[in-house]
């Protein structure tokens, strides 16, 4: 009569193929946590930017309607060129675009974030775009108008 091999002996291997799928799993979630995570600080980053540059647009006030005080709005070229030249300063890639009645400026910057982990699967960047406004306000203690 022969007897049947120990239990223990038919489970050998089992888990090192456990630890295997756990460790995949969790290498996978640490890739995208990072690269994710790493593409919102891009947002963040473009969205700072495109403020910056805002702001710097809405400095170009146009002085033929300012200094003899018929009207505060910005020269549209002139804002445009200033948000553009700041973006450039900043090795940054965006639009600005005055509004038509002239009292604010809209600058969108869009970049790319390098990835570390999604490398494996083809993924090499991310986009992120940042958006912002800036609008003209005047008045001593609170906005005119």
């Amino acid at each position: 009569m022969t007897t049947p091999p120990p239990t223990h002996a038919r489970d050998q291997g089992s888990i090192t193929l456990w630890w295997v799928t756990v460790l995949a799993g969790a290498l996978l979630m640490i890739g995208l946590v990072v690269d994710l995570g790493g593409k919102l600080r891009a947002v963040e980053a473009a969205d700072a930017l495109a403020a910056e540059a805002a702001r710097a647009g809405a400095q170009a006030v146009d002085p033929t309607k300012a200094i003899p005080g018929t009207a505060i709005a910005l020269d549209p070229a002139r804002a445009a060129a200033a948000a553009d030249d700041y973006l450039a300063r900043a090795h940054a890639t965006g639009t600005a675009t005055p509004s038509a009645d002239g009292l604010s400026i809209t600058v969108t910057v869009t970049t790319d974030h390098p990835t570390l982990f999604l490398q494996v699967i083809g993924v090499t960047s991310l986009s992120a775009e940042g958006h912002a406004s800036a609008e003209l306000l005047h008045g001593v203690t609170a906005p005119e108008g």
